[in-house]
């Protein structure tokens, strides 16, 4: 079953979202298996991300590859919201 999980981080700037996306697609992650929608929300000039994937072993094997480097990049680190995809309704 789908995961919905959704994250909201201190001082995640559309900058160091940019910066982010550059060093995990140099790291060979920018498209990572089991990932299957991914959405950057931007407000008051903060990103916060809503993904979707196919199974939490994934999400955490994405998880060890991404969090070094929110940390570099100084993003303040929450813990996800982590829910079970329940209804997707696409046009």
């Amino acid at each position: 079953m789908a995961l919905g999980i959704y994250f909201m981080h201190g001082g995640f700037t559309p900058e160091k979202y940019a910066q982010a996306i550059s060093r995990l697609e140099a790291a060979g992650q920018g498209s990572p298996q089991g990932r299957t929608y991914h959405f950057a929300l931007e407000s008051d000039g903060s990103i916060q991300v809503f993904d979707v994937w196919e199974s939490h072993e994934e999400f955490h094997a994405f998880g060890e590859v991404l969090m070094p480097i929110l940390t570099e990049l100084g993003v303040e680190l929450g813990e996800p919201m982590v829910a079970t995809v329940h209804n997707v309704i696409l046009p």
